[in-house]
């Protein structure tokens, strides 16, 4: 079983990868396009997640993380406990090409454009705004974004609107 990983699973998977390779899934963008009520943010002051958002000419570059054939129902379990939470997510066996070539099915988590948590096309300068204020269960939006752009950094992978976040939510944080 793979799974594609491109914000919180790129660096906290949550469980033991047999593998991971850089991957690349068309058809989607990776975006602060969900309000997070729970990990990064209350129902009071939301904070922003991201999301693959469809988009018939955009491509996401993240990781593809492989589970032990023993441990997939586990896995899967997590990740249903953690990923579909409040339902913005929709589940989805996607193709996805690796690094190396190959194509494999992955399940992955995109948004559901038509849930109340879905907030596709704020301005950056919004994103910057709620990110560096928001704080939920699993502290504060910031450190979501710092190490989101941190570990897409080290993998080689640019993001240039995360840069920007992370630049402009530093400056607002002082």
């Amino acid at each position: 079983m793979w799974v594609f990983g491109y914000g919180s699973l790129v660096w906290n998977p949550g469980f033991d990868a047999v593998e991971r390779v850089i991957a690349r899934l068309p058809g989607y963008h990776r975006s602060f396009c969900m309000r997070s009520i729970h990990h990064r943010g209350t129902d009071e002051t939301p904070g922003l997640v991201l999301a693959l958002d469809a988009s018939s000419d955009a491509q996401c570059h993240g990781v593809a993380l492989r589970a032990d054939p023993k441990d997939a129902e586990t896995v899967l379990t997590y990740l249903r406990d953690r990923e579909l939470i409040s339902s913005a997510y929709l589940e989805r066996m996607l193709e996805i090409e690796l690094s190396d070539g190959r194509r494999v099915e992955a399940v992955t988590y995109i948004i559901d454009p038509d849930h109340v948590q879905y907030c596709g096309g704020l301005d950056l300068e919004e994103q910057a705004m709620i990110i560096a204020r928001a704080v939920g269960g699993r502290g504060p939006n910031t450190e979501y974004l710092y190490n989101t752009a941190d570990h897409l950094k080290q993998l080689g992978l640019q993001d240039k609107e995360l840069d920007w976040l992370v630049r402009r939510v530093r400056h607002i944080c002082g």
